[in-house]
């Protein structure tokens, strides 16, 4: 009677086999692309602090290796340079535009033999087109055309947003000030 059970048995293994493994594979086929559930385009200007400027600066180098910017450590990449700044977000590339918040954060340079730096920084808004902020974290490989950032929350008319944040260096002129046109795309919206 129990080598009658055998065949049965094998069987219902190899079925039970074949059902977990089909239940636990990956899904085949391409992930959907996500289409953004919010898109926003800002710039913000930051004019860095360069002992004569600051009336008009905008951030400030408040750490260096043995001293500012200027040291041999440092080099031309600034490297252990931190950085901190409160520049003003317009929605076009003028910087004598009517501004709609506040980029608030720093920056760091994080790399000696590269021209690179790590962003953690928020959009902090108070206008009648948004209220709250937008917060943003990630490296920014400076020498790149477009570059990307996590938008990691948000809050007000953000409120727990995510996505990302596409940078792009719309003007400098030389090391004292940058533009940054910033391309949001929110992927979680509340």
């Amino acid at each position: 009677m129990e080598s009658k059970n055998i065949p049965f048995l094998a069987l219902f293994l190899l079925i039970f086999l074949f059902v977990v493994s089909s239940t636990t594979a990956a899904p085949a086929g391409k992930i959907k692309a996500r289409l953004p559930c919010k898109r926003l385009v800002f710039y913000f200007h930051d004019i860095l602090f360069n002992g004569r400027n600051s009336k008009n600066a905008t951030s400030a180098i408040v750490g260096a290796p043995a001293g500012a910017n200027t040291t041999i450590m440092a080099g031309q990449n600034h490297f252990g340079d931190l950085v901190v700044f409160d520049d003003p977000i317009t929605l076009d590339n003028n910087l004598h535009s009517t501004p709609v918040g506040r980029a608030q954060g720093f920056y760091l340079y994080d790399q000696k033999d590269i021209f690179t730096s790590w962003f953690g920084f928020s959009f902090v808004f108070n206008s009648t087109q948004h209220k709250g902020s937008i917060n943003f974290a990630g490296a920014d490989p400076i020498m790149n055309k477009t570059r990307d950032i996590s938008v990691v929350g948000g809050t007000g008319d953000f409120f727990m947003s995510r996505g990302i944040a596409t940078l792009m260096t719309d003007a400098f002129e030389g090391e004292v000030y940058f533009r940054l046109r910033v391309d949001i795309k929110l992927y979680e919206c509340w």
